[in-house]
């Protein structure tokens, strides 16, 4: 359920692939011209999932969305900041912090900087008890990491109720080959 929007993506640009890609001679080179002209705008980002969602007031979403990562902190971190200390009982009081001895503002200063943190030499996951937003596998549990990192407390036993999803497996087993997302259907 978690990653049906990626289930859909993958299967979306897996089907753009193979009907770009169709040819009815196969000694004849495929050429796809891209043309990148005109206007873009960007209108939402989410390298955390959930991370704009929760800490970024109606009022500031789209300028949020819009403010480069390297802004991000500076424009938006005291909101932040707010928004988690009025939601989790685990940053209450002064000096709290979570699993990650991170006090309100340090690890608010983290999700402000929206943006997925990939580790090149070491292992990618979200969350595995030992390496912490080093990237993010497939089964990863995103949203309850998040949960447990905002409403844990110092060792995830603070409000055990706000603190997992209950979602502990994806509704179908990844495949063990590339594009290792089962078929939507």
């Amino acid at each position: 359920m978690k990653i049906n929007f990626i289930k859909y993506t993958a299967a979306l640009l897996m089907s753009s692939i193979v009907l770009v890609s169709c040819n009815n001679n196969d000694d004849e080179p495929v050429i796809i011209k891209t043309d990148f002209s005109g206007t873009f705008a960007q209108k939402d980002q989410m390298g955390r999932p959930a991370v704009n969602t929760v800490f970024t007031s109606s009022a500031s979403k789209d300028e949020f969305n819009v403010t480069i990562p390297s802004e991000q902190n500076a424009s938006f971190q005291a909101m932040f900041e707010a928004n988690l200390k009025g939601l989790s009982p685990a940053f209450a009081n002064m000096g709290d912090k979570n699993a990650l001895g991170q006090d309100a503002a340090a690890f608010t200063g983290l999700l402000a900087t929206d943006v997925l943190n990939v580790s090149l030499d070491g292992t990618t996951t979200f969350y595995d008890g030992t390496n912490v937003l080093t990237g993010r596998a497939l089964a990863d549990d995103v949203i309850t990491v998040e949960l447990l990192l905002i409403f844990g407390g110092e060792d995830f036993t603070e409000n055990p109720t706000l603190s997992d999803d209950n979602v502990n497996a994806n509704d179908k087993d990844f495949l063990t080959s590339f594009p290792y997302l089962a078929s939507p259907w």
